[in-house]
């Protein structure tokens, strides 16, 4: 059964981790508890399946690189300058903190001083998807306090990937001891990490786009899909083999040079899908760790841990936000945001038990305050405003919610959501699409073009025309293009794929949403209609409409005579769908 193995762990793993996930969901908790759960399940320390735990890590590891390239993928510098002044310092004071509680706690449970920093490392960080999942479930991810608390974590973030790069150098296999062999190793380390990313942004910054640009005037969806797979990956193992660095730097590095491309949503939305897999994996194989029999064995270190995490790395975080004079509001929802860890604490524990610095224990204790945290996080979230009217209301308290004065509001340049009191999404720009562009513009409405023809984004670009490029079924897509604040989106091409998707897509993200649908025929329109959309326009009635008002006109009609017969028309093809005495299309 050993060439079952890939199969076997690929099958009990998804379905033991879509099991509890759907559990957790229902409960209310983030997936990712049911997925660390569902590695409990699977491994060796539970009865029933037992996947094989080094295909599961090696897996994971393809999880770890997708997971990175995603990070970089959707890192952009500007996000992070416009809440800069509270972002960088507070990532910093946080991390600190939760390290040196985290090495101190560890030290007096008798670990090493190093176990005991890595250890506080790997609760330093929060979880990106347990963030993103309770800021948007509680509508404040494009908020001051969203802005703030995804900053925050993308400092961590870039921190962590530091961490990951110059922990092989201080004591991996080539490390050498002593000051003046660390300094070369550090010296060596910064010099690999330094041609990396001038290999990777100066030859990958020139060969990536025109290579994706190659690809995509193939048309196929599975070459951009593959081809996009081949950079993340081929750089990551190039990052490990060529340059003595880890596999996470390199796919971070290579999700950056996409980012910077016209490519970087179409790879978000349509290659990127996978990544999600293997990081269930990810924490699959992480839950394969947890041995509970032995976690009975030191509850107080899960106790400790658990501390810092709820108590330790939020006391830090509100108190920097208060003296920074941020609103109370503001200061306890990241602070409660952040009071979790999730893939990147695993990443580092993974390392530091690769480099024989963390003890056996030392995964247990963090699976556990993981699952914890995460279970709690939304839970606490929902006190934020209870808490904030307890302290409002208690006078020896209330120095804390002293409202944030004008220089720090300056201090807070956050980029406005655009809100055109006209504004529309045009899917397709052929003949009606670019008709109907030129009308909106000549009439004070802003339009935004999707559009999966590279050169015609390039040429509205040029025009001043937003264009976004990408699939138009996928959300980010969507959203991207400014769907939930369009008044209109027209489908213009008859020829769209997937358009029933696209309107249901489009009305959950903006439910007021006018949907204006082109089709070829007439038969399409009650899916159509079915599916959201407030008009459909198909082209067999327009045609039969126009040749109608064609014949009357010959005949002598009057103009009412023929308005009269157009509206007659005009009900029998588009008020209801074509009956047995209206040919169907191709007859």
């Amino acid at each position: 059964m050993n060439h079952l193995d890939l199969i076997l762990t690929l099958a009990g793993g998804f379905c033991a981790a879509l099991a509890l996930g759907l559990l957790t969901n229902r409960l209310g908790m983030s997936p990712i508890v049911g997925y660390l759960l569902a590695g409990v399940v699977v491994g060796p320390y539970t009865p029933g399946l037992v996947v094989n735990k080094g295909i599961a890590d090696e897996l994971a590891e393809v999880g770890v690189i997708l997971l990175m390239f995603g990070v970089g993928l959707q890192f952009h510098f500007k996000e992070l300058l416009a809440v800069k002044w509270i972002a960088v310092p507070g990532a910093v004071v946080q991390s600190a903190v939760a390290t040196i509680l985290g090495a101190v706690t560890m030290h007096a449970f008798g670990w090493t001083w190093t176990a005991g920093i890595i250890f506080g490392l790997a609760i330093s960080v929060a979880s990106t998807v347990v963030l993103t999942r309770v800021l948007v479930d509680n509508n404040d991810l494009h908020t001051p306090t969203g802005h703030i608390a995804i900053g925050w974590l993308v400092m961590e973030d870039l921190f962590t990937v530091f961490i990951l790069v110059i922990l092989p150098a201080l004591f991996g296999a080539g490390a050498v001891a002593g000051g003046a062999g660390l300094a070369a190793t550090l010296g060596v380390a910064s010099l690999k990490i330094g041609a990396l990313v001038a290999f990777t942004f100066i030859v990958g910054g020139w060969v990536i786009p025109r290579a994706l640009t190659y690809v995509t005037k193939t048309g196929s969806r599975e070459l951009f899909t593959l081809a996009v797979l081949v950079v993340a990956l081929g750089i990551a193992v190039g990052s490990a083999q060529l340059f003595g660095v880890s596999m996470a730097l390199g796919a971070f590095l290579a999700g950056m040079v996409v980012a910077r491309s016209e490519f970087s949503l179409r790879a978000a939305t349509e290659a990127l899908p996978m990544r999600d897999a293997f990081a269930v994996l990810f924490f699959v194989s992480v839950g394969m760790l947890v041995d509970f029999k032995s976690l009975l064995d030191f509850p107080g270190m899960v106790a400790a841990t658990l501390g810092i995490i709820l108590i330790g790395k939020p006391a830090a975080a509100l108190a920097l936000v208060v003296l920074m004079r941020y609103p109370l509001r503001v200061g306890l929802s990241v602070a409660v945001a952040l009071a979790q860890i999730g893939e990147f604490s695993f990443i580092l524990a993974s390392m530091g038990r690769q480099l024989d610095l963390l003890p056996p224990e030392a995964s247990n204790v963090l699976v556990a305050g993981a699952i914890l945290s995460i279970t709690l996080n939304p839970m606490l979230y929902r006190w934020v405003g209870p808490i904030e009217g307890w302290i409002k209301r208690h006078s020896w308290l209330r120095w804390l919610s002293r409202e944030s004065t004008p220089a720090v509001a300056a201090a807070e340049p956050l980029e406005p959501e655009r809100r055109d009191r006209h504004a529309a999404v045009v899917v397709g720009f052929g003949p009606v699409g670019q008709t109907v562009v030129r009308l909106m513009r000549d009439n004070d409405i802003e339009p935004t073009v999707i559009e999966l023809n590279l050169e015609t984004v390039h040429r509205l670009r040029s025009e001043k025309i937003r264009a976004v490029y990408g699939e138009a079924s996928h959300v980010q897509t969507l959203r991207e293009a400014g769907v939930e604040r369009a008044k209109f989106l027209v489908l213009s091409a008859s020829s769209i794929r997937a358009g029933r998707e696209v309107i249901r897509v489009a009305r959950e993200l903006n439910p007021k949403l006018e949907v204006l649908v082109r089709t070829a025929y007439l038969r399409e329109q009650a899916d159509l209609k079915a599916a959201g959309a407030d008009e459909v326009f198909a082209g067999e009635g327009e045609v039969a409409l126009s040749m109608t008002e064609h014949i009357l006109r010959e005949l002598g009609a009057t103009r009412e005579q023929i308005d009269r017969e157009s509206d007659r028309i005009r009900d029998e093809l588009f008020a209801r769908p074509p009956s047995a005495g209206v040919p169907a299309a191709g007859s």
